[in-house]
């Protein structure tokens, strides 16, 4: 997720409906060549379902941000038909219960409550994100939890430096761990007075490893579903909705999809062993595969996640309105939208939309397509 990750995949032979999922052959039209195919599709699209997420996910912002931030999300979001904003915290925020676990440049509780209250004014639903069993560490980085609880570790001594992995993961059957984490979850989700919460979850490469004396011979996809069990579990028990990230869900052999946007660890079994009620995030950069239209399938809610490219993320889109057009009710009303990722950090992203300099490539691609995408949904109604 944190960097682009080409599939293998073509997206010629994967892309599920004709008018918009060529992402290939689309890659060399303009924006405008790309929204001027819009309209013919829209009159045919079934109505779009009440309560359809148009959403944006970016990083939390860091304190010396926080008014820009605020401004972004009253002028911003609600011009350009923003429903729901998820934001990454991480450890970023000054947790009271567990003060031991805290990154720099953290949110304290009262600028999140301006966060909170800027999101209501603009009619924005507000979901918060701490990364769960995989992300722990970043290049030679290691989070705040396992910092702080360094015996949570999957791999506790090993991989010095953190050198020969992609990112840490805590042991999802450490006895003391979920105490831990679920005041984290609890704390956070109360102060952006959340109805739902992001608990990540994608790219877990350590996972039932040799050095866990817990997890080692045990059954990849089982240990997978049952940490996604227990934080489904805690949150239903406190009203809130689920969502993270399917990636972990997917077969990336049978697929195509390889270890990045799919499993290749023997996760992908997990998606039989756990609830119905958990909203996936379907994230592809490259191309458009009907994956997401399978979770809806298997009975899960799902959203589209595209992230730096135009002309996949209008594939993805017509993927949603294609299986709401051409699938009985039961699986068209699970297509529930869009989410559109940046992976640039927060400010750099507000600044490039509001023309500020320095906007790097990157940032400039991730505003893009964000302003792609989204004239293309007000223009779908």
């Amino acid at each position: 997720m944190r960097a682009a990750r080409r599939s293998s995949t073509d997206p010629r032979r994967l892309t599920p409906a004709p008018l918009l999922c060529d992402a290939w052959a689309m890659s060399e039209m303009s924006r405008r060549d790309l929204l001027r195919a819009i309209p013919a599709a829209t009159a045919a699209a079934r109505q779009a379902p009440a309560g359809e997420v148009r959403g944006l996910h970016l990083s939390a912002p860091r304190p010396d941000d926080l008014g820009l931030a605020v401004r972004f999300i009253r002028e911003a979001l609600p011009k350009e038909g923003v429903n729901l904003l998820v934001l990454e915290f991480g450890y970023r925020y000054r947790f009271s219960r567990r003060p031991e676990i805290r990154e720099q440049d953290a949110l304290g509780p009262q600028d999140v409550a301006r966060l909170a209250e800027a999101c209501r004014e603009a009619g924005v639903r507000l979901i918060p994100q701490v990364n769960c069993l995989g992300h722990q560490s970043w290049a030679r980085t290691t989070f705040a939890l396992l910092r702080a609880y360094p015996h949570f570790d999957e791999t506790p001594g090993a991989y010095p430096g953190n050198e020969g992995i992609y990112c840490r993961s805590y042991c999802p059957l450490h006895p003391e761990l979920h105490a831990v984490l679920f005041d984290l979850m609890d704390e956070l989700a109360e102060a952006c007075a959340a109805d739902a919460f992001h608990v990540g979850m994608d790219e877990v490469f350590l996972i039932g490893e040799p050095q866990c004396p817990r997890c080692r011979g045990r059954n990849k996809a089982e240990l997978f579903a049952g940490e996604v069990r227990r934080l489904r579990d805690h949150l239903a028990g406190r009203g809130l909705q689920m969502w993270m990230w399917g990636d972990r869900f997917l077969d990336g052999e049978r697929t195509g999809l390889g270890k990045w946007e799919a499993s290749m660890n023997q996760t992908h079994p997990a998606v039989g062993m756990v609830p119905r009620d958990i909203v996936i995030c379907d994230w592809h950069y490259e191309n458009a595969p009907p994956t997401a239209a399978w979770f809806a399938t298997e009975g899960f809610p799902v959203v589209c996640s595209p992230w730096r490219k135009p002309e996949v993320a209008l594939a993805q889109w017509e993927l949603v309105r294609h299986v709401r057009r051409n699938a009985p009710d039961a699986i068209g009303r699970r297509m529930l939208g869009m989410l559109q990722t940046s992976w640039v950090g927060f400010g750099p992203f507000v600044r490039t939309y509001f023309g500020e300099p320095p906007a790097s490539p990157r940032a400039q691609e991730a505003v893009n397509c964000f302003r792609t995408l989204f004239e293309a949904l007000r223009r779908a109604g």
